[in-house]
């Protein structure tokens, strides 16, 4: 016999909820992911809440449930409408049962539930009794550590932002350019074809994306971070779970070519073709060879079955009994792959302006040109420029979306214009240490097309270390030999007014047209291909501005180009040309090394043709590079 008061446990009015959560839960601690006690959490606080819960939002009241778990259970709660209809029951609530009676089933039936989960009536009795009776063993991971003490090895997602970034790693590894780390922009841009989730833009209400797996890998020792700007290098540890992650990615990517050929047509695809613009399928094709799907490098359509008629070689596809021997290593022709595209209407025309330009200097000239801005109705940023003082960008509209945690970043396209402002005395002051070159350079090799030199007069410019016919000899050279437009300008009012002008100018350029991003690397094919006259190619602005840092990683041939311009003479053309036929100190070394005399040596370099004029680089600089290179000890 029974004795004790009969207490009524009180029923979860949010079944459903109250599933989903517990799987998550259990996934995380499979993963051995720190969120199942985030989960474990939100399951008590929803456990002890008595009222219904119509969705994820009136969840946020809630100890324990934040925005991810919002957010989620209501993506969670549009897929179950979407399966059972909008009609379907989220809520069940069945008659309390005393908890003496539970107690006495309950020893009843050793392997039953707990009398608290057996009134919570799971949402049309969706659980099944194993899924029940393993809800009452303790959670995976504690199960585990308890049988287990063995640390499991960590594996992400597939297509998650750990997964992209490690496959990505490995790949670029693997390749006999690679230096040795990457940096972020590289990682994101060719990563984000591996994964479901951006690496750059937030989505409403989330504080994460999937860059922000990184720093896991960074924890778990796959990955080091190490300078300023960032740069990452994949561990020995994370070199081997890329590779295994690669062999698993293949392996996948060969099931489902050998599943598609099987149920799938025998219609020639060409790289860049939409599906629908197929032709019919020809006896020739039906021979086709089968290459992977997945692009080598971010940013390549994806190639499907290409005979030898569909490359152009003229010849007939051979039987399948001949194509099933010696891979074809044929190169697609580039099809560009923007990561995003602006049309018309949605974005607008904005001035950037480096601060430098606003805080170094005199104060009130520095204010003088953004308060001319300004009254002229300009609108500019200040931000940090690492080539040119002004340029133009084409900034993204956004509308704000409540409850969103913190603005999404707008995506950035740069104009084909940039601009160099120089008063006089900067100038004289530029030639003298040698920014004045070393700028130029810069800006010549920045990927924009239209380089502004903006020149101020001055009225002190006779008391200068340099004499005025010297300047004006450089501002000559810059657009004569250099290639730069040249405007010359007599004070702050009239830059500023220039810069309204070219503001305006840009602006109805480029508001009517679709503006396509590309990346740095994309840019000498991009600009190669054929667009209409409404259509512009234009660099982001993270890729323009990241390649133009002072302080990059540079790579050998840029050390070198950058040691060549330190001698007296040779300019950035002279050393671009002698980069053309020697890319790096060794393999100038080689050849002079091949040469039998000390006269050979001299002239190796004088026949190199530099610049527009194709004009000789002249045996005087050949001498000076060979005397630097090839003598030993100190020159005279």
């Amino acid at each position: 016999m029974e004795y004790g008061r009969d207490e009524l446990v009180p029923v979860c009015p949010n079944p459903l909820f109250l599933q989903w959560l517990v799987e998550w839960r259990d996934a995380a601690a499979e993963r051995q992911h720190k969120s199942q006690i985030v989960y474990e959490k939100a399951i008590r606080s929803l456990t002890m809440y008595p009222l219904p819960l119509r969705n994820g939002r009136e969840a946020r009241i809630l100890y324990g449930f934040g925005d991810g778990i919002c957010n989620r259970l209501d993506e969670k709660l549009a897929e179950y409408y979407a399966e059972h209809g909008r009609d379907a029951p989220i809520h069940y609530v069945c008659d309390p049962v005393p908890v003496n009676a539970a107690w006495a089933e309950r020893k009843k039936a050793p392997g039953a539930r707990s009398p608290a989960k057996a009134a919570s009536c799971w949402a049309a009795e969706s659980v099944s009794e194993e899924e029940d009776a393993a809800e009452q063993r303790p959670s995976p991971s504690k199960r585990r550590r308890q049988e287990n003490r063995e640390e499991q090895e960590y594996k992400p997602q597939k297509r998650s932002g750990g997964y992209a970034l490690l496959l990505t790693f490995y790949r670029e590894a693997k390749k006999p350019g690679y230096r040795g780390f990457m940096t972020k922009g590289e990682l994101q841009r060719k990563a984000q074809p591996l994964c479901r989730i951006s690496f750059t833009h937030f989505k409403a209400s989330y504080r994460y994306n999937a860059w922000s797996s990184i720093s896991a890998l960074i924890q778990k020792d796959l990955v080091i971070k190490t300078g300023f700007p960032a740069r990452f290098t994949l561990t020995e540890k994370g070199l081997k779970l890329g590779e295994k992650l690669n062999a698993e990615h293949l392996e996948q990517e060969r099931l489902e070519e050998v599943q598609g050929g099987a149920v799938g047509t025998a219609e020639p695809i060409l790289v860049g073709e939409c599906e629908e613009d197929q032709p019919p399928a020809t006896p020739a094709a039906e021979s086709a060879v089968q290459l992977p799907p997945f692009p080598t490098e971010p940013g390549e359509a994806p190639t499907g079955r290409l005979t030898d008629t569909v490359l152009g070689t003229g010849a007939p596809a051979e039987t399948p009994s001949t194509t099933t021997c010696a891979p074809r290593h044929r190169q697609p022709a580039f099809t560009h792959v923007p990561e995003f595209t602006l049309r018309p209407g949605d974005f607008d025309v904005v001035l950037c302006i480096d601060f430098i330009e606003t805080t170094a200097g005199a104060s009130h000239r520095k204010r003088e040109l953004v308060t001319e801005l300004r009254k002229n109705k300009i609108n500019f940023d200040v931000r940090k420029l690492h080539v040119g003082d002004f340029l133009w960008v084409a900034r993204e509209r956004l509308q704000h979306c409540p409850g969103q945690p913190q603005p999404v970043r707008a995506r950035e396209l740069v104009l084909d214009y940039v601009v160099e402002r120089k008063r006089m005395d900067d100038l004289c002051g530029s030639i003298v240490d040698g920014r004045f070159r070393e700028q130029k350079f810069r800006m010549k090799r920045c990927g924009l097309r239209n380089r502004i030199y903006l020149v101020e007069d001055c009225s002190f410019v006779k008391h200068l270390s340099l004499p005025e016919s010297t300047l004006q000899q450089a501002i000559v050279n810059t657009q004569v030999v250099d290639g730069f437009f040249v405007k010359r300008t007599k004070d702050v009012k009239e830059s500023a007014a220039y810069l309204t002008i070219m503001t305006r100018y840009l602006q109805n350029l480029y508001l009517q047209k679709t503006l396509v991003s590309c990346r740095k690397e994309e840019q000498v094919a991009c600009s190669k291909e054929e667009t209409d006259s409404n259509t512009c190619i234009l660099l982001t602005f993270n890729d323009f501005n990241e390649g133009a840092m002072k302080n990059r990683a540079q790579t050998v041939k840029e050390v070198f180009a950058k040691q060549l311009m330190q001698i007296n003479g040779i300019s950035g053309e002279k050393a671009v040309a002698i980069l053309g036929h020697y890319d790096s100190v060794a393999s100038l070394m080689k050849a002079y090394e091949a040469c039998p005399t000390a006269l050979g040596r001299e002239k190796l370099l004088s026949n190199i043709k530099c610049g527009n004029t194709q004009r000789n680089l002249g045996p005087a600089l050949s001498k000076t590079v060979s005397q630097l290179y090839c003598t030993e000890g100190p020159l005279c």
